[in-house]
């Protein structure tokens, strides 16, 4: 289960950077670049609840 979740921690953080790539900075709200806004928060959001279910494994391991 530990190296499932690295593997998707790696491939949430390989889609963030890719979606990051995609984005038109000068109007980040139009086409194509408003779903790549979206996919990178939905990235960001994976990321976050992997990180806590480490962190709570970590501390149901210590029980």
């Amino acid at each position: 289960m530990k190296i499932f979740i690295y593997i998707l921690m790696a491939l949430a953080t390989a889609l963030l950077i890719f979606n990051l790539t995609k984005v038109d900075y000068s109007d980040p709200l139009a086409g194509n670049s408003e779903v790549a806004i979206i996919s990178v928060l939905a990235c960001l959001c994976a990321l976050v609840l992997l990180l806590i279910l480490t962190v709570s494994r970590k501390i149901a391991n210590k029980k």
